[in-house]
């Protein structure tokens, strides 16, 4: 197999072309004709955008041009395009970000089907020249989660559970709603189910939920409140990101990282509850926070990031003498209380 720009030979599972970058032209099921429309993708942009940035009014009139021979696929992708795909996908910095917001922008706001929603990214990135793997969609069985219970006699009994995730197609039904109560038999929320979510205001969630993707909240404006249940185990990075109004929030024993931009830019953030079974604090973790003012931190902790803390001018940091979150205070010019081993770590003295 050779690459259709400078012709170097592809590896299998090769992206993109190791010579020149160019992405690998990918079939995606139902739509037969889509290698051909992103060669013609290519070819508008070679024709018509090299010295200038792709323009979405300009692309959609030149592809009316261009894909006489291919009317429906020329209509899925004019409507995406004028719906804003596209210049969404050109003002996110990070690509991988940009696909993984497009593809829920896709789903959630111009409500087309998830293999339609691949069609028109593998032809965006294609024509960007982003390198893309196309989403393998197909029903599969739920897999069993084990989860441990009290029985009668207060003994632990292991129950299987079926494991159902929470879609960017599921949470559309949300989009028109401001208080969201998720029903109880989903175990995990999805990477950007909820992003950009103007209207919500509260969401709870039911106890068997173990995992939140990646930016599944983020940019959630007005979210003030989401409460956590004890059966948590993995917050994934961004997952709050930008979610400006919320004030509170209580992360379960049993999380053990807060990973890179999980709360970033949550201006309103006050209070954080953050439990002994976390050891890693990421990148950019609660930068921007700027109403932060005391951060109790248990001797748990054994990384935190140099950027975890930018932009909060307000922020105390309690933690243990001697630890390594006292350390890391006193190499990065953060203010600090600190308590003797032994003690409660919120305990006034």
């Amino acid at each position: 197999m050779q690459c259709e720009i400078c012709n170097a030979e592809l590896q299998p599972g090769d992206l993109a072309c190791r010579e020149c970058g160019a992405p690998i032209l990918q079939n995606v099921e139902g739509f037969e004709n889509s290698t051909s429309i992103q060669r013609l993708l290519r070819k508008i942009v070679v024709d018509n955008f090299k010295n200038t940035p792709v323009n979405s009014r300009s692309l959609t009139a030149l592809l009316r041009d261009y894909l006489t021979d291919y009317k429906p696929e020329c209509r899925l992708l004019i409507y995406t395009i004028e719906s804003g795909v596209l210049k969404n996908m050109l003002s996110e910095e990070n690509k991988d970000i940009a696909v993984m917001r497009a593809r829920s922008f896709l789903i959630s706001e111009c409500f087309i089907s998830e293999m339609a929603a691949e069609f028109v990214l593998v032809c965006l990135t294609y024509m960007l020249k982003w390198p893309y793997k196309i989403r393998v969609i197909e029903e599969r069985p739920a897999e069993p989660v084990v989860t441990v219970t009290k029985d009668s006699n207060g003994s632990d009994t292991a129950v299987n559970v079926p494991e159902l995730v929470l879609r960017p197609v599921d949470a559309v039904r949300f989009r028109l709603s401001k208080n969201i109560v998720i029903s109880k038999e989903y175990t995990k929320i999805e990477g950007f189910c909820f992003d950009k979510h103007k209207l919500v205001r509260t969401v709870k969630l039911p106890p068997t939920v173990m995992e939140i993707g990646e930016y599944a909240f983020s940019g959630c404006k007005h979210l003030r409140l989401i409460e956590l249940p004890e059966s948590m185990k993995v917050i994934r990075q961004g997952a709050f990101s930008q979610c400006t109004e919320l004030e509170k929030i209580t992360i379960p024993n049993g999380v053990i990282e807060i990973e890179d931009n999980t709360f970033l830019c949550c201006e309103a953030l006050e209070i954080v509850e953050i439990p002994s079974s976390v050891s890693s604090i990421g990148v950019q973790a609660f930068s921007g926070c700027e109403k932060l003012k005391k951060l109790y931190l248990p001797d748990s902790i054994k990384f935190i990031d140099e950027n975890a803390f930018l932009l909060c001018p307000e922020l105390t940091i309690r933690c243990y003498e001697n630890s390594y979150t006292h350390r890391y205070c006193i190499d990065n010019n953060i203010k600090f209380e600190t308590v003797p081993f032994g003690k409660d770590l919120r305990a006034e003295f």
